[in-house]
């Protein structure tokens, strides 16, 4: 008895998904993080399996401007634990902003929103934070904003040349 299995190539490449903090309809970092999470682990697939890595790319720009509810840049408190007894350090959101950037927030964020397991680490390196609304992956990109880019006229003149042959 013979089994087809298909083409799963195809189905676990890994695109890459554009996010804006900068758009003004941007929800707050929670929700936010659990949309982030949600493409790293790949649950919008059709494939998705809780011990498989099938999850997508994200590139996070503008994290200038996070959304943050109520008084949490002041509040919010991030512990740090060392092996020491009493050397636990805290730092609250906004001086951690000032000193490693608000990309750090979201990335602890999204940490949060991650099963504990083997692929943490690895999902959590397929996001991709910066400050400012400029990164190198505009290349890759399949989405922005949640509409697909058209490619380029000469890369579609390519594509049919080469279907024609």
């Amino acid at each position: 008895m013979s089994q087809n299995i298909g083409k799963t190539r195809l189905a676990y490449s890994r695109a890459w998904h554009h996010v804006s903090l900068a758009a003004p309809s941007t929800p707050s970092l929670g929700r936010l993080a659990s949309r982030i999470a949600l493409l790293l682990m790949g649950k919008h697939k059709p494939i998705w399996d809780p011990s498989t890595d099938c999850g997508d790319y994200v590139v996070a720009t503008g994290c200038n401007d996070m959304l943050v509810t109520g008084k949490k840049k002041e509040q919010k408190m991030y512990y740090k634990r060392t092996t020491r007894p009493g050397a636990m350090k805290s730092i609250n959101m906004e001086s951690m902003i000032r000193k490693w950037g608000a990309g750090e927030v979201l990335k602890r964020a999204v940490s949060g929103m991650l099963p504990k397991n083997r692929l943490r680490d690895k999902r959590l390196e397929r996001l991709k934070v910066f400050e400012g609304e400029a990164h190198p992956y505009k290349k890759n990109l399949m989405k922005f904003d949640g509409r697909i880019r058209q490619a380029e006229p000469e890369v579609k003149a390519e594509i049919l040349k080469r279907m024609s042959i």
